[in-house]
């Protein structure tokens, strides 16, 4: 089996990890759709308010309608026995069972079961994000988004892999993170038959087979598939280098090469193989070893019937086909279809340096 170097594992694991580290802004919408059914049901599950005015108690409804008291609980779901204390309760209540939504929003097609989720989905489309971080200033739509956001400052990670033992600050990145233990791939690209662990990765993949990369640099004329590829890709031109390193100083123009410089000094390898308990540094190192125990080989030569484990592999086949030699030797000029190879002749045979 032939490996190719840094250049290779960095090709095949580099554009999983940016994506996974893009879409979580993509993903945003999803979850607080999440976040608001969730709030539905929690608002239906609390204990009904009490008031006391004097010695005299009363519940929402007798303060609503100003009528004479009534037991507690006395709105009771006909189909699953709840009881509620509000007949308003009720009403919102039954909407689970009926699957009635009333509260349409005007810019989309979505409806919601009361105006409080509406009123929350439409800063989606307004823009509008009411709760702002002290320490930072980023700001967020809801309120639970706010405080899912400073645990980053607070350090707190409560959700750990028992696997592996690393933490995550939220729930759904630890729910990621496990599918690279359990090598969960759902997601099957129709075209190439490649899987992938993200509907997000899948959907991605997909443009690479349209070939459609809308978004232009225009200092360079490089094209990419997504905006947040573009606007990442210009920190090259601005030479932006936003994450250094504690231990080294050392800067980096983005943040999945900054955390794998970590644990060169940490010496942390979180990812291990359950066939033969090999430990990597990135997931795609994993990934790509893993092939060697399952025997895939997912890149094939269009010019003949081989296959390789890394694109990086086949890349370099293909010259075989291709008569490509893009390494040339300073000294005599000769070309070579493998850097490898230009090595070994600077070293020994350049007839241009024995002399």
């Amino acid at each position: 089996m032939e490996f190719v170097k840094e250049e290779s594992a960095a090709e095949t694991c580099g554009e999983e990890e940016e994506e996974t580290e893009e879409r979580r802004d993509l993903v945003e919408v999803k979850e607080e759709s999440e976040e608001l059914h969730e709030g539905e049901e929690k608002r239906q599950n609390r204990k009904p308010r009490r008031f006391v005015r004097g010695e005299t108690s009363f519940s929402c409804s007798q303060s609503e309608n100003n009528s004479s008291p009534e037991p507690s609980n006395s709105f009771m779901c006909p189909q699953c026995g709840k009881s509620f204390a509000c007949k308003r309760d009720l009403k919102r209540h039954i909407r689970i069972h009926t699957g009635e939504k009333p509260f349409p929003c005007s810019q989309c097609e979505k409806s919601f079961a009361n105006s409080g989720d509406l009123k929350r989905h439409v800063r989606i489309h307004s823009g509008e994000k009411p709760f702002t971080c002290s320490q930072c200033g980023k700001s967020f739509t809801q309120k639970e988004g706010l405080k899912e956001h400073m645990k980053i400052h607070s350090g707190e990670k409560p959700f750990t892999c028992m696997l592996c033992g690393k933490s995550f600050t939220h729930q759904n990145s630890l729910k990621r993170h496990m599918k690279v233990h359990s090598g969960e791939k759902l997601h099957q690209c129709p075209e190439c038959g490649r899987r992938f662990s993200e509907a997000c990765n899948l959907k991605t993949h997909l443009l690479s087979h349209t070939g459609e990369r809308p978004f232009h640099c225009q200092r360079c004329d490089k094209k990419f598939f997504l905006a947040v590829h573009l606007k990442t890709h210009m920190r090259i031109h601005e030479d932006e280098r936003r994450y250094v390193c504690s231990f080294c100083g050392k800067s980096f123009l983005w943040l999945n090469g900054f955390k794998d410089h970590q644990k060169t000094h940490t010496g942390e390898k979180p990812f291990v193989c359950l066939d033969c308990g090999s430990t990597f540094t990135r997931a795609g190192e994993l990934k790509v070893h893993e092939r060697i125990h399952t025997g895939e080989k997912p890149y094939k030569c269009s010019h003949c019937e081989k296959s390789f484990t890394v694109s990086g592999a086949l890349k370099v086949h293909e010259r075989v086909h291709t008569g490509e030699k893009p390494y040339l030797c300073p000294s005599c000029g000769k070309t070579f279809s493998r850097y490898g190879n230009l090595g070994k002749h600077l070293k020994k045979s350049c007839p241009k340096l024995r002399q």
